[in-house]
């Protein structure tokens, strides 16, 4: 019926009483309240995703929770399987107890409490007819070993230029094998990868997964262990899609597999443009740097990407790898920010450190940390001041102590020995900044007592060449013309 509105005040209120919840956050605190308690009362707890309880309460206007069950038989599925049909395909809460799913779940109707069961038996009806497929499908997989899916690979095609999966997963095979030594793998552990590598994409060409392809991995992993492969074989075939994989052998994978699609679509022209992203290539590019950081692993991405570049069956050029990389910095630069570092902070580091994400994470969080120090206004300036002086000139000079003639000058270079003396971890702002310290009250009076740009030639360029040799200490570390108040 057509509802009248007198006034903007009484509309919530007039939703209300024709049964309307207009605030979604009330919405939600209903469903999440009404699944609590049905749980509870089966003694279990429901398994409540954020995004699951957010998609639920905008698609119902008055939501009355219920519980729907289902028979214990089918419990025997992987778990996953019953999880996924239940949240993905019909929007139920699962309800597990002490870390095991039940036979129940919630549903949220949309309306009000009348004919429930009505409600229950359909939606009961529903999600049986599922867990039967999946059944199905599943037996059907399992008359077969993972290894026997794998020649199948070579039906699904990657991209025309890049070949097929098939093809997609000897290039990820051999390059986890020069990933060995980049992630300092054990050799049990390099074992374990190069099978999980071997057979990662392999359940994406059976039932299951074609019937439901958010379980790619998820079965990967199942029918890994249900072959009889090592558990840590199937795990690292179920982490290769996670956002950060838990081992060494699931990150090496996720590597593998992501830098193969980077290099590969750039290689043949698809990098993103604008919003198109049709191969997530985005998402790709920040599953390679977070692992890395997260793992606290230093990685040489220039290095990795020449070796992918050369697996790829099409040409993939210097200046595309450039591409390739300035793109994962790009990536790295949104992390750090979401990290809560300064925009100048980061851009100063990634300047000079683009192709090592966790070494450029680490640089950030020491820059970072000088940079609050009470003493940073006049560190920064006595660097600017070696740095500025120079930068204009194209030549190097080369320092000769024999002819330096100022006082302030020789305590510099003296100064400057010692800096250069101290052992120094590379790309580190701290270790930088440790090294300078001692030579800032040096170059102070070196700049007020002394007149770099002399008459004489050899002593100018002398005095050029000196305060050159201040400013490459940030060499490898970071460009400091990047930072406020430079």
């Amino acid at each position: 019926p057509e509802i009248i509105i007198p006034s903007a005040e009484s509309y919530p209120a007039l939703l209300v009483e024709n049964k309307i919840v207009l605030d979604v956050d009330e919405r939600k605190k209903m469903i999440e309240a009404g699944v609590k308690a049905l749980a509870a009362s089966v003694k279990g707890e429901a398994i409540m995703p954020p995004e699951l309880l957010a998609e639920v309460a905008n698609l119902v206007e008055l939501p009355t929770p219920l519980l729907g069950c289902f028979e214990v038989g089918y419990l025997a599925l992987p778990r996953d399987v019953l999880v996924s049909v239940m949240k993905k395909h019909q929007r139920y809460f699962p309800i597990q107890k002490n870390g095991k799913l039940m036979a129940t779940f919630v549903i949220v109707r949309n309306g009000d409490d009348q004919q429930l069961d009505l409600v229950r038996q359909g939606n009961e009806h529903v999600v049986r007819a599922r867990f039967a497929d999946a059944d199905f499908f599943v037996r059907e997989d399992l008359k077969h070993s993972l290894e026997d899916f794998r020649p199948r690979l070579d039906t699904l095609i990657f991209q025309k230029k890049l070949g097929s999966m098939l093809d997609k997963t000897g290039r990820i095979e051999k390059f986890t094998g020069m990933l060995v030594p980049m992630l300092g793998l054990e050799a049990d552990e390099a074992q374990f990868t190069q099978r999980a590598a071997h057979l990662a994409k392999a359940d994406l060409v059976t039932r299951m997964v074609v019937e439901m392809t958010s379980l790619q991995g998820v079965m990967g992993r199942e029918y890994a262990l249900r072959s009889g492969e090592s558990p840590v074989v199937a795990e690292a075939i179920g982490e290769q899609y996670q956002p950060v994989p838990k081992t060494k052998p699931g990150l090496a994978l996720a590597l593998a597999d992501r830098l193969d699609s980077l290099t590969g679509l750039f290689g043949v022209g698809l990098a993103p443009s604008g919003t198109k992203d049709p191969f997530g290539l985005r998402r790709a590019a920040i599953g390679v740097v977070q692992p890395l950081i997260e793992h606290q692993l230093r990685f040489d991405l220039r290095a990795a990407l020449k070796a992918m570049a050369a697996l790829q069956p099409v040409p993939v050029s210097d200046q595309v790898l450039a591409q390739v990389l300035e793109f994962i910095a790009g990536r790295l630069r949104v992390v750090l920010l979401d990290l809560g570092y300064r925009y100048d902070i980061v851009d100063a580091v990634l300047a000079v450190q683009p192709a090592d994400p966790w070494g450029a994470a680490k640089a950030v969080r020491e820059l970072a940390a000088w940079v609050e120090r009470p003493d940073w206004g006049t560190l920064l300036p006595g660097y600017a001041r070696c740095v500025r002086i120079t930068r204009d000139q194209k030549a190097l000079f080369t320092v000769r102590p024999e002819i330096l003639v100022e006082e302030a000058e020789k305590k510099l270079y003296s100064a400057l020995l010692q800096a250069e003396s101290r052992p120094r971890a590379a790309g580190s702002p701290d270790d930088l900044f440790k090294a300078f310290v001692p030579m800032l009250p040096a170059v102070n009076e070196f700049f007020d007592k002394v007149l770099v740009m002399a008459d004489d030639r050899p002593v100018k360029e002398n005095r050029l060449g000196l305060l050159q040799r201040i400013a490459s200490l940030a060499d490898g570390v970071a460009d400091l013309g990047k930072l406020e108040g430079f």
